[in-house]
């Protein structure tokens, strides 16, 4: 990815470098128009930023926890707005 910025980890690409680049392979796999081994090489790469993206998300979730712990333990907030459903997920009350 030329002109991409880079983290300091093995050259890797940014997150934001790294989605996008995903987007295009996603793109460019449902187009069908590929052959096999192209697609696999796609793919293939593909699972590489998907996994390099999940991991970046869970670098950030664990920072996120770690600025969000109090005296009393770790306060999680809900980025949806709790007020619309009163039970849980499953339609349990919590």
């Amino acid at each position: 990815m030329a002109g991409g910025r880079r983290t300091g980890k093995d050259k890797e690409p940014a997150f934001e470098d790294a989605l996008r680049r995903l987007e295009t392979i996603v793109e460019r796999l449902e187009s069908g128009d590929l052959p096999l081994e192209e697609s696999l090489r796609l793919f293939e790469e593909g699972v590489g930023l998907t996994r390099l993206c999940a991991g970046r998300l869970d670098e950030a979730q664990r920072r996120i926890e770690m600025l969000t712990k109090t005296e009393d333990g770790l306060k999680l907030l809900p980025f949806e707005d709790d007020d619309r459903d009163e039970g849980g997920a499953d339609g349990t009350d919590r």
